[in-house]
C-alpha cells in the first residue's frame, strides 16, 4: 500500500538532537540505540551524595566545558543540559549555526519542576546565612521553573514566545502538543520543543522518599517543528505530527484511560492498529511493563520490538517521551520499511495524566 502523503497543515519535525547518557548529540544518541549499548554506572560519591549509588548520565557533561565561561558560572545542570541540546538542534556538524532564529521562532520546554537542587540549594543558603537575603543573587534566576528556557532564548536569540510545561513524565509530550498549538494559530513559524531533566542528590532522594526503585537518568531532547508549507532551506520533514493529545485518569489504574487515548487518537487520522509499525511508552520498571502490555495488546508484539527498551537511559522523568520520540526517529532512519507508517508514543505521569503521540514517519 503507498502510503498517503504529508498533510501540509500539519506540523512537521524536521531537526532533532539529544545530549542523553549516549553521549552528546543525535549520532551518539542513534549510535546508542542501534547497539543497545547500557548506561547505568557507579556514582561518585563525592560528587553525587545521597541514597543511590548507580545512575544514568550524560558522561563528563559540564555547562562550562560544553559551552564555555562565559555565561555558565552561574548556569545549573538542567539549564546546561537545555541550551547545549538546543545548539545542537540549530547547528551543522561542523557548529555552524544553519537554522535561522529570531521572532519567528519559539521555544517549548517540558520539566517536572525545573532543577529540584538549585531551589533547595537556595533555600539552604538562606536560611543557614545570618540574615535570609545573604544569598547569591546570581544563583536566584536557577531556583524559577522556566530558568532554562529562558536561558534557550537568550543564548540563541529566540524572541518568539516562550513556555515551560511543567508536567512530569508526560511533559515531552504535553509540550510537543503546546508546540502544536502554538503552529496552529500563527504564534511562530517554527518551534524548538523539547524535555529536559537533571539527576542531582536532591532528586535522588525525592525519588528514595517517593518509593522510587528504579534507577535515574537525566538527558535533554529538542525537536525541530514547522508547518509542512513552511519548512525551511535544506530541510527536510522526518515525522509528521498526526495526531496528539492527553487526558486525567481518576483511578490509580491508567491503563483503560490510556487505551482510549489512543484509539482516539488513531480515529482522528483515521488509522487502525494494523497501520502502526513501532509503538512505545516510556516509563521504566513495573509502571513500564504495563503501559507496554496496553500497546502489545493494540498494535502486537512486533510493533513494541522493534524500539528498545525504555529503561536503557534510566528514569529520565520529564524528559523520557522527548526520548522516545528521538528513540523512533532513530530506529526508523536505519529501517527503510518504516518510511510512511505510524509510529505510537506514550507516556503516564503517576500524577494522574497520560499522553499519547501519534507520528507518521516520513518517505
Amino acid at each position: 500500500m503507498n502510503a498517503p502523503p504529508l498533510l501540509s497543515a500539519r506540523p512537521v519535525i524536521t531537526a532533532w538532537s539529544a545530549v542523553s547518557p549516549f553521549g552528546l548529540g543525535r549520532q551518539s544518541f542513534v549510535d546508542g540505540v542501534s547497539t543497545a549499548k547500557p548506561t547505568v554506572a557507579p556514582l561518585d560519591r563525592e560528587l553525587w551524595p545521597g541514597p543511590a549509588t548507580t545512575a544514568c548520565l550524560v558522561p563528563d557533561f559540564s555547562a562550562k566545558d560544553v559551552l564555555g565561561r562565559k555565561g555558565t558560572r552561574s548556569m545549573d545542570r538542567v539549564t546546561g543540559l537545555a541550551v547545549s541540546t538546543v545548539r545542537l538542534v540549530l547547528s551543522d556538524a561542523e557548529g555552524n549555526q544553519v537554522v535561522e532564529t529570531g521572532t519567528d521562532t519559539a521555544l517549548v520546554l517540558g520539566t517536572t519542576m525545573g532543577s529540584a537542587q538549585s531551589a533547595m540549594d537556595f533555600a539552604r543558603e538562606s536560611s543557614a546565612a545570618e540574615l535570609p537575603y545573604q544569598v547569591d543573587p546570581g544563583r536566584m534566576l536557577n531556583t524559577v521553573m522556566n530558568s532554562a528556557a529562558g536561558q534557550c532564548a537568550i543564548w540563541h536569540q529566540l524572541r518568539g514566545p516562550n513556555a515551560t510545561l511543567a508536567g512530569g513524565d508526560t511533559a515531552g509530550l504535553l509540550a510537543m502538543d503546546y508546540a502544536r498549538r502554538l503552529l496552529d494559530n500563527n504564534r511562530a513559524r517554527k518551534v524548538l520543543v523539547g524535555a529536559a531533566e537533571e539527576y542531582s542528590s536532591v532528586r535522588a532522594w525525592l525519588h528514595h522518599h517517593y518509593g522510587g526503585t528504579s534507577t535515574l537518568g537525566e538527558g535533554c531532547a529538542f525537536f525541530l517543528v514547522e508547518p509542512l508549507a513552511g519548512i525551511g532551506e535544506g530541510r527536510e520533514p522526518l515525522a509528521e505530527v498526526l495526531a496528539i493529545g492527553s487526558r486525567v485518569y481518576l483511578d490509580q489504574d491508567p491503563r483503560a484511560t490510556l487505551e482510549s487515548l489512543v484509539r482516539g487518537a488513531l480515529s482522528s487520522v483515521p488509522a487502525a492498529p494494523g497501520d502502526v509499525w513501532a509503538a512505545s511508552g516510556s516509563m521504566t520498571g513495573i509502571e513500564g511493563d504495563h503501559e507496554q502490555a496496553v500497546l502489545r495488546r493494540m498494535f502486537g508484539d512486533d510493533a513494541v520490538q522493534r524500539l528498545p527498551a525504555t529503561d536503557l537511559l534510566g528514569d529520565t522523568g520529564a524528559a523520557s517521551s522527548a526520548f522516545r520520540i528521538a528513540t523512533v526517529l532513530s530506529v526508523a532512519r536505519r529501517s527503510p520499511e518504516a518510511a510512511g507508517k505510524l509510529a505510537v508514543v506514550t507516556a503516564v505521569d503517576n500524577h494522574g495524566v497520560v499522553a499519547c503521540a501519534l507520528l507518521r514517519l516520513a518517505r
